[in-house]
């Protein structure tokens, strides 16, 4: 083992032959990569071109994807896509793996063809091989989603199966229930009520309304709100605003009406009066939507302006009769969601060997899991010193 990991150390010419091999994401046909989202057997709205050609040209530590793409052998119609970035680049490890592009979104399953998934996702992986790769790392893939099935499928015809690194469960909503039903069993009329209350005292402030921009002229002035709303809160006091980055700020400027264009996207701003109080950015693909990000006017917090945004969008979805689930693209155990959207998926990254029998596969496996037991001990460190500093009095004047 010590033997090939100086082997891969000092022979990097794999990694860079892999990214030879690799077609920039630029040059896919957008018109073959909408019709094939439209036909994808999974939804992802990260992966749609106007949000992954926006992310891929200038979003901070995102830039220059590449693709995995597949072709119908008869016809070269587009019929898997996959954006990846090298092992080296995602995570500083000189091994030749392949890693899915971080589309800013916490969603990376492939785009795969409905009507030929087994033989898109067989493409997708030989891509992978012809680039050099011994591996796939899927980060933030739907377990059981129609794409992973696929991947599996493909994988077991020669004798392979994928390792779980990691997983949690996510939010996401039921959108083909009764709005009122749904929110009366999630939060219980007692909770239900408490938010009516609050509601009624942000309404002292101004009528409250919910307002959806979808059109693309109202887009605009719609995200530019957004864009303050987070800036001014805790995001922006840790530097993590998209505004606050002029990569970043390019990228959301350009995705966002690119896809209100194809009604892709929609922004929901709650207001009291004419004060916006709290705004989020939702992506539609297909029949699900996903929940982007959220921001408020932290100066209005007593009266929980990101509840009261997510209740008014969920009764938007639930009356869509287009929309039939919702991811809320949020963290395990998020606060704030968790208890508004009581349905749950399994969520994970995962690596995807190439090759069997692979000694390489083994030393990218040990190698993550490292990197992941260090990052988690990292996050813990970083909660506690944030619940310290929470719990630290201020020194006397």
């Amino acid at each position: 083992m010590v033997d090939i990991a100086q082997q891969a150390a000092l022979h990097p010419a794999s990694a860079k032959d892999a990214a030879a091999a690799r077609v920039p994401l630029t040059a896919i046909d957008p018109g073959q990569w909408r019709a094939l989202a439209q036909r994808a057997i999974e939804p992802n709205g990260y992966y749609l071109p106007a949000w992954a050609l926006a992310v891929s040209a200038t979003a901070r530590s995102r830039t220059n994807a590449s693709a995995l793409p597949a072709f119908d052998k008869t016809s070269s119609r587009l019929i898997g896509l996959m954006p990846v970035i090298s092992l080296w680049r995602a995570c500083k490890i000189p091994l030749p793996a392949l890693v899915s592009a971080h589309p800013y979104g916490t969603l990376c399953s492939p785009l795969i063809d409905r009507d030929a998934p087994i033989e898109a996702a067989t493409q997708v992986l030989q891509q992978a091989r012809k680039a050099g790769a011994h591996a796939l790392v899927l980060n933030d893939v739907a377990l059981d989603g129609a794409a992973m099935n696929a991947l599996k499928q493909a994988l077991s015809r020669d004798g392979l199966k994928p390792r779980i690194l990691s997983s949690y469960l996510r939010a996401s909503l039921d959108a083909t229930q009764d709005d009122e039903m749904l929110l009366r069993d999630a939060l219980g009329g007692k909770k239900l009520k408490e938010q009516r209350r609050l509601r009624h005292r942000l309404e002292e402030h101004g009528p409250v309304t919910f307002d959806v921009a979808r059109r693309p002229d109202e887009i605009g002035p719609a995200l530019e709100t957004f864009l303050k709303l987070e800036a001014s809160g805790w995001k922006g006091k840790r530097g993590t605003a998209l505004v606050q980055h002029a990569g970043d700020a390019a990228f959301i400027r350009r995705a966002v009406p690119a896809l209100a264009e194809t009604a892709q996207c929609e922004i929901i701003t709650l207001r009291a009066g004419t004060t916006p109080v709290a705004a989020g950015i939702v992506l539609r693909h297909q029949n699900r939507a996903f929940f982007f990000k959220l921001g408020i006017d932290e100066r209005f917090a007593r009266y929980s302006p990101g509840v009261q945004l997510t209740l008014e969008l969920t009764r938007h979805l639930c009356a869509d009769p287009t929309i039939a689930s919702a991811d809320s693209t949020a963290s395990a155990d998020h606060p704030m969601i968790n208890p508004i959207w009581r349905g749950r998926f399994a969520v994970g990254d995962v690596l995807v060997p190439l090759r069997r029998h692979d000694p390489v596969v083994a030393l990218i496996h040990g190698a993550l899991v490292g990197l992941n037991a260090a990052h988690e001990t990292a996050r813990r460190l970083v909660r506690r010193l944030r619940k310290s500093a929470k719990a630290t009095p201020p020194p006397a004047r």
